[in-house]
């Protein structure tokens, strides 16, 4: 889908767009830049400070890697940029709230590096397996010692991937190729898809550590990410597992590796990332059984031309056609996205509820759009509902590329538009399946830009869609609501807002409750309210705070 931002590309008085390259690119997107039409640039690396916010003043787009730090000061006052490229996937060196705050369309080039990403995976694990490295270095002292560097073969073992994205499904198949079985997680690939791909998918990741030679993980560093490997699994995990990382630094903490070498319960340790780079100085360095690269998973030839060429490819075709890809951040035009902006927000909060309400292993999603809001350009929704649904597993997502990595992930999208009127003027219904398992949900907007859930499957209800939902099902007979009341005020959880559906309209039936609550309850709060009987389930749904848009929506 191709969406023109606030600041739209204009050229300067002569035709020509002006761009900066920032870093050391390669040739190849160097040549690329030589070759484009009205394309005029200089190359100025090692900038910082005021001299930075000055050049960026001065240009149409700008190339760059992670070596330059583009910071809100940077930006400051900038009303001639209209898009920066990262040659690479991270864009942590970009303060990207600062750009969509000015109209500046920031994108990435995620797809050039995912064969070195996962070339270096596997050979991490490899040299971690064979001890490749302190083998090395003992010839290089002098000794020749066979029996001290006795390794272990891959044939036969069981790798655990975390992440089943485009490096995690290539780091599968390499793994296959080695002969090894690859055991997945990932709550948005379909075990449809996973089978597919000779995966074997589980729910949790507890749920593969007892049974994993290796774990390796692709995933960004989010708050559900962060320590994802801390001291509890690492005691879970089966003795001897060698764990390697090439995605982020702080997935695994570090603190729990360093225990677990120690103790004899991890056979080893592989990493190319860590929490705070550049990194010279850990514990981990001068371990046995650790083997450590300096961030080099997209540092080869091709990589580096891939990401370069595709990033100058990404920044030309923007400036002269207005089309976006691949964007990390975006404003939209307000004038396309006024009249849908309020239903935006209801679809990617219906996709936030879904997402955590079915749980995973999603296969299909489909949106029907019905009254007045079908006669608007819903694709723009779909996208919005497709960021909310992988949100909490990815930090990449948003209304550009939310459908690529839904799609990406075997799960199949569709749309329906009805202008008929329902009970609203206008209503969204998600509904998503996978696993044997179906869940639906509808919302509106009340007043200019209140979103409410109308319905929750087959039930009726009046819902705030933020903040912290307890929703659990129940008979709908007198004494449900009063106790789950009384257990909520016993574990101190204050009840902001309530509504109960009914499955009909008859008394006596099944029935499911909505609270808003001011806080989140715990697992033992929940455990105590199904333990009531005529209470089935109880779960607890997190959405956004009441007027907390993603950056591309703000």
């Amino acid at each position: 889908m191709s969406v023109a931002t606030e600041k739209n590309p204009a050229a300067t008085n002569d035709g020509t767009y002006r761009v900066i390259v920032l870093d050391d690119l390669a040739e190849e997107g160097l040549a690329k830049l030589d070759a484009a039409p009205n394309i005029q640039y200089d190359i100025r690396t090692k900038l910082a400070g005021e001299e930075l916010r000055q050049a960026l003043s001065e240009y149409d787009g700008a190339v760059c890697r992670s070596g330059v730090k583009i910071t809100a000061e940077s930006l400051e006052g900038n009303t001639q940029l209209k898009a920066i490229v990262r040659a690479g996937v991270g864009t942590d060196n970009i303060d990207k709230v600062a750009a969509a705050r000015l109209g500046i369309v920031v994108m990435n080039t995620p797809a050039g590096n995912t064969v070195s990403t996962a070339e270096h995976t596997m050979a991490l694990l490899l040299g971690l397996s064979r001890k490749l490295a302190p083998a090395h270095a003992s010839l290089k002292a002098g000794a020749w010692d066979r029996k001290k560097f006795k390794g272990s073969q891959v044939f036969g073992k069981t790798l655990g991937v975390v992440g089943l994205g485009r490096i995690g499904q290539e780091v599968s198949a390499r793994a296959a190729a080695f002969g090894m079985e690859v055991v997945g997680y990932d709550p948005f690939l379909s075990r449809e898809r996973a089978e597919e791909l000779g995966i074997r998918k589980v729910d949790t990741v507890d749920e593969m550590l007892p049974e994993i030679d290796y774990l390796t993980v692709h995933t960004p560093l989010t708050p559900e990410t962060t320590n994802l490997i801390s001291t509890e699994q690492v005691a879970r995990i089966k003795k001897g597992a060698r764990l390697i990382n090439c995605a982020r630094g702080g997935i695994y903490d570090e603190g729990a590796l360093e225990e677990g070498l120690k103790s004899g319960q991890l056979g080893g340790v592989a990493l190319d990332v860590y929490p705070d780079e550049p990194c010279t100085d850990s514990p981990l360095f001068a371990m046995d059984n650790v083997l450590c690269t300096p961030h080099l998973g997209a540092s080869t030839e091709e990589a580096q031309i891939g990401v370069a060429v595709e990033a100058v490819d990404l920044l030309v075709n923007y400036l002269v056609t207005g089309e976006i890809q691949s964007a990390v951040n975006t404003t939209l035009d307000p004038n396309a996205l006024k009249t849908v902006r309020p239903y935006a927000d209801v679809a990617y909060r219906l996709g936030i509820l879904l997402g955590q309400w079915h749980g995973g292993g999603l296969k299909n999603c489909e949106l029907e759009f019905q009254g007045e809001i079908a006669e608007k350009d819903t694709r723009i929704l779909v996208s919005a509902f497709c960021a909310g649904l992988i949100r909490n597993f990815t930090d990449e997502a948003n209304i550009i590329n939310a459908e690529l990595l839904c799609r990406e992930r075997g799960i199949e999208l569709s749309r329906k538009e009805s202008t008929a009127y329902g009970t609203f003027s206008s209503q969204i219904t998600a509904t998503v399946s996978g696993d044997g398992k179906t869940c639906s949900a509808s919302g509106t907007v009340f007043g200019k830009d209140m979103p409410r859930l109308i319905r929750l499957g087959e039930y009726r209800t009046e819902a705030f869609m933020d903040g912290n939902l307890l929703v659990f099902h129940h008979q709908d007979v007198p004494g449900i609501i009063g106790y789950v009341g009384s257990v909520l005020s016993e574990e101190n959880v204050n009840i902001a807002q309530m509504a109960v559906g009914r499955q009909g309209t008859e008394a006596g039936g099944s029935a499911i409750g909505v609270l808003n609550l001011d806080s989140g309850a715990s697992e033992k709060a929940l455990a105590r309210v199904t333990e009531k009987d005529g209470i089935e389930s109880a779960i607890l749904l997190q959405l956004p705070e009441a007027g907390d848009l993603p950056d591309w929506l703000a």
